[in-house]
């Protein structure tokens, strides 16, 4: 997979902090890597870009120009939720900002705030939120979460800890960011890049629209998309940081059956060896992806879940493989096969 000329500034700008409000779906130490990618391109009628390009900016709510609201139509979404539905979140929303600092961006089904500067919020609001959300809608997800959410976006890691426990009374587990369901919020340290959101951002449109998914298929889809880019007009997965420590796992033997993984219920799944629970689930997924088969194995499950709560008969059957041992081991090669260099291949469909 090559690049057209003209994609290479698209391409480029996901690694630019200042120029790109700091949101990477792509890690830092892959900038060198892009460039290695641009350089060196044709064309091609495939393009691949890791972020989407942002909207003009949008008029403040109030004269005193904190708060902005973007990308409200007065119609009623899916769900039902109207622009006076989301003017009264937003006033409800602002009574209770930590600071002035603090920016309200409206972008439906969600509602952003943002400490980092009126320009960065809503650029993460149309670049990251709105880009993934219509990619994920127009693969998976026909319904949007049936509660306006907030996405809570602090701008460096010492604003992340301090208003998660002031606001929200969290002593957050991870640097990056957390999706919470009592608080109706994901709440993130936007600092550390694009990704985690996008990963946070499937886990209320899979609330919405799969019920009962079992914690392999939640977490594994999200992790898919923590570092993830635009291709032929859908969401694309790329390998990351989880691979080195699977191919570590496999090479040491002993890796969790999948009949096994996908029956575990979410306190075996997020307690036990929970790290290598995610990139197995993570890179189960990439293989459906890279086969053309996730997208299909998404919708037969959903509609097979009654009968097949942990999607292993599901996933059977989608590969065609009669012998679900033998396929682990195919499975292993590939991952073993795979470099953290992303590398773009047409996508079968």
């Amino acid at each position: 997979m090559s690049f057209e000329p003209a994609s290479k500034s698209t391409l480029l700008a996901a690694w630019k902090p200042e120029r790109r409000m700091k949101k990477r779906l792509w890690p830092t130490h892959l900038f060198l890597l892009a460039l290695s990618l641009a350089a060196g391109c044709a064309s091609s009628s495939h393009v691949a870009r890791a972020v989407a390009h942002p909207a003009s900016r949008t008029p403040s709510v109030n004269s005193n120009d904190a708060f902005v609201v973007a990308n409200v139509n007065s119609a009623a979404t899916p769900d039902g939720f109207t622009e006076a539905d989301f003017a009264r979140h937003v006033a409800l929303l602002k009574r209770k900002l930590p600071s002035r600092e603090f920016v309200v961006v409206v972008e439906p089904p969600f509602v952003v705030v943002g400490d980092g500067g009126r320009r960065a919020v809503e650029e993460h609001a149309r670049g990251t939120v709105k880009w993934a959300v219509d990619l994920l809608k127009r693969d998976y997800f026909t319904k949007d979460p049936s509660e306006i959410l907030d996405i809570w976006l602090f701008k460096d890691a010492a604003s992340y800890r301090a208003n998660a426990r002031r606001l929200f009374g969290d002593d957050p587990s991870t640097p990056y960011g957390y999706y919470s369901a009592a608080h109706k919020a994901l709440i993130m340290n936007i600092e550390t890049g694009g990704g985690t959101l996008v990963h946070e951002i499937v886990h209320p449109f899979m609330e919405a629209n799969f019920p009962g998914v079992p914690a392999w298929f939640n977490e594994g889809m999200g992790s898919l998309y923590e570092q993830c880019g635009e291709q032929d007009g859908h969401i694309r997965g790329f390998t990351n940081w989880r691979l080195p420590g699977l191919q570590q796992a496999i090479r040491r033997g002993g890796l969790t059956p999948f009949k096994t993984l996908l029956a575990m219920d979410d306190r075996t799944f997020y307690n036990e060896d929970k790290g290598t629970n995610y990139s197995q689930s993570r890179y189960l997924c990439y293989y459906l992806q890279e086969r053309g088969l996730l997208v299909p194995f998404y919708r037969e499950f959903l509609a097979n879940r009654a009968t097949d709560p942990t999607g292993f008969d599901t996933l059977q059957k989608v590969l065609a493989e009669p012998d679900m041992d033998a396929f682990q081991k195919k499975w292993q090669d590939f991952v073993l096969g795979l470099s953290e260099e992303i590398r773009l291949t047409p996508l079968s469909r």
